[in-house]
């Protein structure tokens, strides 16, 4: 499929989607339901891969960002918030 079709069927401009594989805008999470079924892709994956690219780029230069994702898949397996962390001490 070629970018100006894709964008058309997504209502984007050129520019924009453009913009998005160069890692310089990104998709709204509503849009990833028009891909999924433009590509007859899961909308889980897709959402999936979304969030991760969201949050590295969130921790992608800090210093502690690979202990701060240990930090918070444990937190997300217990069920437990960072209001606990500063109780833990």
């Amino acid at each position: 499929m070629l970018q100006r079709e894709l964008a058309s069927k997504l209502n984007f401009g050129e520019g924009f989607l453009s913009k998005v594989e160069n890692d310089q805008k990104q998709l709204k999470r509503d849009d990833l339901k028009k891909l999924s079924r433009i590509f007859k892709t899961s909308f889980h994956e897709l959402d999936t891969l979304w969030l991760a690219n969201k949050i590295y780029d969130l921790v992608k230069d800090e210093k502690q960002g690979s202990d701060a994702l240990k930090v918070a898949e444990e937190q997300l397996k217990y069920g437990k918030s960072n209001k606990n962390f500063y109780s833990m001490k």
